[in-house]
């Protein structure tokens, strides 16, 4: 009874995925320097983030990447390491790998704490009226950026939220340089000038009677005519702004792919990854639930469709799982019962089914193993039972044997007594059985001549 309440108990706690996660126990430096070649970055970058993290412990595999504008460094530990132990190392010694980086190149990274199959939902922002032109593309993806993405992220579960298509909006200052030169400016003055101008500082306070006055300079810039309005410098007490020497509009940022659906045209997708660890069914639960929450913030015209869910594609397998599972089950019972002849033997085998399956799910509950595919996909009946058949034939014949020796029914003592020793005689080399047969078979998945029945 307490293995029956334990296994129910793990079997609802359980965490249920399509496919089991075997990402190693790695963290991820990614480095973005847009000016450097491949080499550069590998001098610069690459090779300073490799010698720091060096000498961290537990530490079985140390590898790169280097290519133009970006560099990645991939530190895997072994398996009994805490993630966010090893992240709190990293980051130590990513001060001392910045320190080793010439100023200015770039600011090495960690990745957010997912896997490889932490992308658990996908979606699209666009127009309701696919024909609508209302909404550019760069104003969809300001939508997907500073609306949807930020809601996300607040969600339990969510490590990050990736954006892709449309264009990023910016600010382009395109300088004249005739006037430029007319002013006597250089583009560091420019430059200087637009940075030191986005920012609010503070004034300390005014009192007044029982009253506290706070006193803040506003400088961040929130539209084009605050860029207009930038002082670069003044002659003779006369100030020059930054819309004589330039114009000032909105653009897109560079970009190096696109999204499209259905032949229509691009459209807006953000990624939704999951934190490692999670349950991704409860995750992709909650996603769906707060991009329900979100459509009706949206701006009037624009709605979100959501195209991959991991939850569709783990209900599919747990039911083509389920199905196999119970037909196997009925198929296995329906056989023990007419090779043993004994209609009572045969459901005493077949209760080994339900109670080694609740066991399993018990362990795998305690050691944090997902309800997937392989795992339960490759649960084997004939396996489970041989041992039980081996048993209870043995009972079976040794309790015939017994009335036709003593040609009476046996009592109770007797009884008990006949299946104790038939059972005790033959439980060695049913465990031997059963070792064997595992032993076997894990052998023939090693060597892939196994092809895994549930039969």
């Amino acid at each position: 009874m307490i293995l029956i309440l334990l296994g129910i108990y793990s079997a609802v706690k359980l965490p249920i995925d399509a496919v089991p996660d075997i990402t190693n126990n790695q963290i991820q430096i990614i480095t973005s320097s847009p000016t450097l070649s491949a080499t550069e970055v590998e001098r610069f970058i690459t090779y300073p983030v490799e010698i720091a993290m060096k000498s961290l412990p537990d530490i079985i595999e140390l590898r790169s990447i280097s290519k133009f504008g970006i560099s990645v460094v991939t530190v895997v530990f072994e398996d009994n390491v805490d993630t966010y132990f090893a992240r709190n190392l990293v980051f130590q010694k990513l001060k001392e790998a910045e320190e080793n980086m010439p100023e200015g190149l770039g600011t090495p990274e960690m990745a957010p704490v997912s896997t490889g199959l932490g992308e658990i939902y996908q979606y699209i922002v666009r127009p309701e009226n696919r024909n609508d032109t209302t909404y550019s593309d760069m104003q969809l993806r300001t939508i997907q950026d500073w609306i949807v993405k930020r809601q996300l992220l607040g969600t339990e579960g969510v490590a990050e939220v990736n954006s892709f298509g449309g264009f990023e909006q910016q600010y382009h200052i395109l300088i004249n340089p005739d006037a430029l030169k007319s002013y006597n400016l250089t583009l560091r003055e420019v430059h200087e000038a637009v940075v030191g101008n986005n920012s609010n500082v503070g004034g300390g306070v005014i009192e007044k009677n029982a009253d506290q006055y706070s006193i803040r300079g506003i400088g961040l810039i929130e539209k084009i005519e605050d860029l207009q309005n930038i002082v670069i410098k003044t002659d003779h007490g006369i100030p020059i702004y930054l819309n004589q020497i330039a114009e000032i509009e909105y653009g897109k940022g560079l970009r190096v792919g696109g999204v499209t659906q259905d032949g229509n045209g691009e459209v807006v997708a953000g990624i939704v990854m999951m934190l490692k660890g999670a349950n991704s069914r409860e995750v992709s639960q909650r996603v769906h639930e707060k991009i329900e929450e979100i459509k009706p913030s949206l701006p009037a015209g624009v709605t979100i469709d959501e195209f991959y869910n991991r939850e569709n594609l783990i209900n599919s397998t747990i039911k083509t799982v389920e199905t196999n599972l119970i037909e196997g089950g009925v198929i296995v019972i329906l056989v023990l019962v007419l090779l043993l002849g004994n209609l009572r033997a045969g459901f005493i085998v077949a209760s080994v089914i339900p109670l080694s399956m609740l066991f399993a799910i018990i362990m795998m509950n305690l050691f944090n193993v997902s309800g997937n595919l392989m795992s339960l996909g490759a649960i084997d009946f004939g396996l489970i039972v041989d041992g039980a058949v081996i048993i209870v034939e043995s009972v079976i014949v040794a309790i015939a044997a017994k009335i036709h020796l003593n040609k009476k029914t046996l009592n109770k003592e007797e009884f008990d007594e006949t299946v104790y020793s038939s059972s005790t005689s033959i439980i060695k080399s049913a465990i031997f059985w059963n070792f064997n047969n595992s032993c076997c078979i894990s052998a023939d998945i090693c060597s892939g001549r196994y092809r895994g029945e549930n039969v």
